[in-house]
Order: structure tokens, then sequence, then C-alpha cells
């Protein structure tokens, strides 16, 4: 494997540290697994010549990386004339946006395909720096999680493929509540008489907070926009998950620590044994069985519940989008199709990355290895996007101002609402 460092130039510098690894040639020859999608269609709906074909470039946060690296090999060593080089951005979420956005808003074509959040995905293809996945782009999503696909969706066009995703995940410490509840009267019900903090979630102002807050009026039936894009935060339904949220942490059911808990203090509440539930994501998994936990044998975990039964996880993950200004369009459709192969994603879930690919789910191997699966699965089943709009950023400053002013200040949920609205609206126009 060559690897090569290629760094930034000073105007880039100040945002992320750009490390270029060229891979090649370190997979075993042999065949591959069938892909989720026909990866020779783009070829035969373009042409037969080589155009929109060669090198690309592929350009993810450094934080994930180690789980595309052995994907790149295994391309590089199958498609030596399309190699593809790996450009790793910053660890940081904001950093990594900033540098793809300075090159995108240049007309640069620097990154051929990006791992895109999937809350940056209707921003960048509202600016239209994506290609959309039409025409010779098509392709067949049918055999991924729908969830998944329509947080790379924008106005009913395809912009991204998904790569991996994340979905919230009730965890029930079974010593302190043996019976796992259905719907939220009864998980508020089984703390009544507990004398360890009963749930505990990530209602910090920062992203946490906008995730649950925006779980909670969907568990409750509301949403921040409807299908049009027109702001319904203030809805009946929305006024009433944020006020069973409001409610449960003024009553003691929700732990007074959630509203300067993360997801880490999160999890070390939950392994340390102080919280009989936590709302987290599927890593905290692999740490409560953990040999320093204080649950190893003591807990199960379920998808997230709502007023009614299960509840709504908002979704995580990345999406892979193509730059408008790639040349090599159809090698960048490939790679990320390849991606998304059934054997590829298995890699995934081995990694405790969760694949899109819902087969992967019911894999009786998996299961056994990750028994978290099913129920992510169905978390996943019931997720909803965050707020797809390229103002997400200012739709979740209103979220997180509003809703830790209710949780904390005594804001009214009507006026938290109302002044959400007010601000979507005024952002959005």
């Amino acid at each position: 494997m060559n690897i090569a460092l290629k760094r930034p130039g000073r105007s880039l510098a100040a945002l992320a540290i750009v490390s270029t690894v060229v891979l090649a040639g370190c997979a075993d020859d042999g065949g591959t697994d069938e892909t989720t999608t026909d990866t020779t269609t783009a070829t035969e709906a373009a042409s037969d010549s080589e155009e929109g074909r060669g090198p690309i470039t592929f350009a993810m946060g450094k934080n994930d990386t180690d789980k595309i690296i052995p994907i790149i090999e295994k391309w590089n060593a199958e498609h030596p004339d399309e190699e593809v080089t790996l450009s790793e951005l910053a660890g940081e979420a904001d950093a990594q946006r900033e540098t793809l956005v300075q090159s995108l808003q240049a007309g640069n074509s620097d990154y051929d395909v990006m791992a895109l959040d999937v809350i940056w995905t209707a921003d960048f293809a509202a600016n239209q720096w994506l290609a959309p996945l039409t025409g010779d782009l098509e392709v067949d999503t049918s055999d991924l999680l729908q969830s998944t696909v329509d947080s790379a969706t924008y106005n009913g066009t395809l912009y991204a493929l998904p790569q991996n995703t994340n979905g919230q995940l009730l965890f029930r410490n079974t010593e302190i509540i043996p019976e796992a509840p259905t719907n939220w009267a009864e998980l508020e019900a089984s703390c009544a008489d507990i004398e360890s903090d009963c749930l505990t979630l990530q209602l910090k102002q920062y992203e946490g907070l906008t995730v649950n807050t925006v779980g909670f009026m969907e568990g409750w039936g509301g949403s921040v926009l409807d299908d049009a894009g027109e702001v319904t935060v203030d809805s009946d339904e929305a006024k009433a998950g944020l006020q069973a949220l409001v409610d449960a942490y003024e009553n003691g059911t929700i732990a007074s620590a959630s509203t300067s808990a993360t997801e880490e203090e999160t999890n070390l509440a939950f392994v340390g044994g102080e919280t009989a539930y936590a709302i987290n994501w599927p890593y905290m998994f692999t740490n409560a069985e953990g040999e320093t936990s204080e649950v190893t044998d003591n807990f199960e975990v379920q998808p997230l519940v709502g007023q009614d039964g299960v509840g709504v996880s908002t979704l995580g993950g990345y999406n892979n989008g193509i730059n408008i200004n790639s040349e090599n369009k159809l090698t960048a459709l490939d790679f990320i199709q390849f991606i998304i192969n059934e054997e590829n994603q298995t890699s995934f879930a081995e990694a405790s990355f969760p694949p899109v690919l819902a087969s992967i789910y019911e894999d009786e191997a998996l299961v056994e290895q990750f028994p978290y699966l099913p129920a992510l699965k169905e978390s996943l089943e019931n997720a909803a996007p965050r707020p797809v709009s390229p103002f997400y950023t200012a739709i979740s400053k209103a979220i997180q101002d509003n809703a830790y002013a209710a949780l904390t200040a005594g804001k009214s949920v009507d006026d938290a609402t109302a002044d959400m609205k007010a601000a979507i609206e005024q952002a959005s126009n």
C-alpha cells in the first residue's frame, strides 16, 4: 500500500488537515459477492466508451475511515484503472462541512464522492453541488431501509446513496426494571418506586437535544416540517410531544443530569448502573457488555417507546453524494454502490457501523453476535430523518434554544413552539 500525504493550502489549513491515503492492490484476489444494486448499470446505460470513468477521490471524516479503508482496498484491487483515493477530512463535523463547502463553492472537483452527514444532504442538493441520481446515474434502492433513502432524498429526487445509518435504542437495566415497557405511559409508571435515576438521555444544548426533541414530537404524531416543507412545529401533536418531554423532566422520570448530558455522560450513567433506562446509540451495547460494566448480564435493548407504542428515532449516518463537477461520475456511482453490497455492509455490521442494507439485520450469525440488531432494525423502520431542509442548521438552533428554555427556564410549550416556528420561517425566507 502506497501512502501519500496531501496537505491543504493555507485557506483550508485553518479548517481541516486533509490527509490523502492512496490504497492500491492490498486486497486478496477473488470474486466479489452479489451487490445490492447492479454496478454495471451505469456503464450500460451511458455507452461503451470510457467517458465518465477513471480515478476518483473519496472524502470522509477521519473518525470513521477505518471502516471504509478495507473496502477501498478491495475496490482498488479489482479496478486498477479506476482507483479510489481516500481524502481524510477533520474528525469534527463542522470542519468537515466547511472544507467541502469551500471546495464546492469554488466549483472544484477535488472530491468526486463525499460522505455527507445525513443532515447536510438537503443543503448540498439545494445548492446544486450534488449530481442527482437520475438518468444514467439512476440506482435501485429497493433493498435499502426506506428511512435511509428518505434521508438522501430532496424535493422528491435522490441526491445521494445511503452508506451507513444509525438509530437510537432504549436500554433497560433488568435488575431495576424487569419488564419492557410498550409505550411511554408504561415507562413512566415503571419508574414510580425506584431509587436510582429513571431515564437518562441527551438534553444538553447541542445537536443531541434537537435529536431527542424531534423524536418526542414525531413519537406523538407531530413533525417540524410537513412533506411540502411547511413549518408544523406548532401543531397540537408536536406540542404534545414536547410537553411529554418537559413533564417527564419536571416529574423526575427523566434524570435531572440529562440537561447537561451528551452521549458519553449517558453511556457512563447506564454502564455504571446509575440509571434504569437510557436512550443512546447502538455503540453503548458493547460498553454495557464489557468487563468493567455494572450491567454486563443485566440489560436489554428495544426500540424507543412513544405515545401509542414504538417511538420514533431520528437518523444518523452518512450519505454518499457525487460532486456535480466530477469528471468520473460513472466510476463514482459504481463505487458508492460497491460500498453497499452484502459483503461490505456485513463488514459494517461487524464493526458496529449500522448498515443500510435491510437483509443484514436478518443474518442469523450476525444477530447471534450482535443481539441488538433486530431492535435496531425496528427502530430504523420507524425512524424519521431530521428535518430535510437546506436551512437545517438554523432549524436545529431554533429547536435547541427553545426546547432548552422549556426544560430549564420555565418557558411554556406554546411559547417555545411558537418561537421555534418564527425562527424557522425567518431562516427559510
